[in-house]
C-alpha cells in the first residue's frame, strides 16, 4: 500500500520557522534599540544629574552672589562719597581764598595807632622847603605796614638813599605807579627787590635822622627820590583810607 505525503503540511512549517526567525530578528534589533536608548537616556540622565545642584548648593551660590552684590554697592557708594567729600573740600578751599582776597585791604593805614603831627606842605625850620610828607607820632618800635601791595626798592640807612635827614628809611614801588616813603625808622624788616603785601610790616618807627621825636615820617611819591612827592592824605583818600 503506497504512502501519500501532503505538501501543505511542510510548507506551513516552514512559514512557521521564518516567522520565527523574523521575529526573532525583530526582537532582537527591538532589544538592541532599547539598549541604545537606555544607553543613551542613562547618559543624559548622568550628565544631568552633574549640572544639577542641591538645593543648598544653590542658597549658598544666591548668597554668595548677594553678598559680592552688596560689596560692590557699599564699594560704589563710598567712592562716591569720598568723591563728594573732596568736591565740598575744594569748594570750602576756594570759598575760604576767596573770603581771604576779598578781606584783604587793597590799600591801609602805614600804622594802627597814631596822633597826626606836622601835615604835608607845612613850612618851618624843620625842612629846607616845606614838609613833604604826613608825620604820625607813635612810640619808638611800633609796627610800620606798607599801604599797598608792590615791590621794596629801596631800604636802609642815610634815607635809604636820600640823605641822612631822613635816618633809617624805606622806599615801596606799588602797582599802580606810585611809590611810599616810611622815614625815621628804628629797624628796617626788608630788603630792596622784596614783594610786599598791603598791611605787611616792613619796619619798625623810630626817631634817627633830623627828628624831633618818636615818629613816622609818611611819602607818596611819582618817583623812587626825594623831590617827587605828593599830597600823602590826599592820595590814601583817593584809594578808600582816611586817617
Amino acid at each position: 500500500m503506497s504512502r501519500v505525503t501532503s505538501a501543505r503540511p511542510r510548507s506551513s512549517v516552514l512559514r512557521t520557522r521564518a516567522a520565527v526567525v523574523v521575529a526573532g530578528l525583530g526582537a532582537t534589533a527591538v532589544l538592541g534599540t532599547g539598549a541604545a536608548f537606555a544607553a543613551e537616556t542613562g547618559t543624559s540622565a548622568a550628565a544631568t544629574s552633574t549640572v544639577a545642584m542641591s538645593p543648598a548648593a544653590a542658597v549658598a551660590a544666591q548668597a554668595t552672589a548677594q553678598s559680592q552684590a552688596a560689596a560692590a554697592t557699599k564699594a560704589a557708594e563710598a567712592q562716591a562719597a569720598a568723591t563728594a567729600k573732596a568736591a565740598t573740600a575744594k569748594q570750602a578751599a576756594a570759598k575760604k581764598a576767596a573770603a581771604k582776597k576779598a578781606a584783604a585791604p587793597s590799600w591801609t593805614k602805614p600804622v594802627s595807632s597814631y596822633v597826626l603831627s606836622a601835615t604835608y606842605g607845612k613850612a618851618g625850620n624843620m625842612w629846607t622847603s616845606n614838609h613833604s610828607g604826613q608825620d604820625f607820632a607813635v612810640p619808638t618800635g611800633t609796627p610800620v605796614k606798607s599801604v599797598g601791595a608792590g615791590t621794596v626798592v629801596k631800604a636802609g640807612p642815610n634815607g635809604a638813599g636820600d640823605g641822612p635827614a631822613y635816618g633809617n628809611a624805606v622806599v615801596v614801588k606799588h602797582n599802580n605807579g606810585k611809590y611810599s616813603q616810611y622815614a625815621h625808622l628804628s629797624s628796617v624788616n626788608v630788603v630792596p627787590g622784596q614783594i610786599v603785601k598791603a598791611g605787611q610790616q616792613i619796619a619798625l618807627s623810630g626817631n634817627t635822622g633830623n627828628s624831633s621825636g618818636p615818629h613816622l615820617h609818611f611819602e607818596i611819591r611819582t618817583t623812587p627820590n626825594y623831590g617827587s612827592s605828593v599830597n600823602p592824605v590826599s592820595f590814601l583818600r583817593s584809594v578808600g583810607v582816611t586817617i
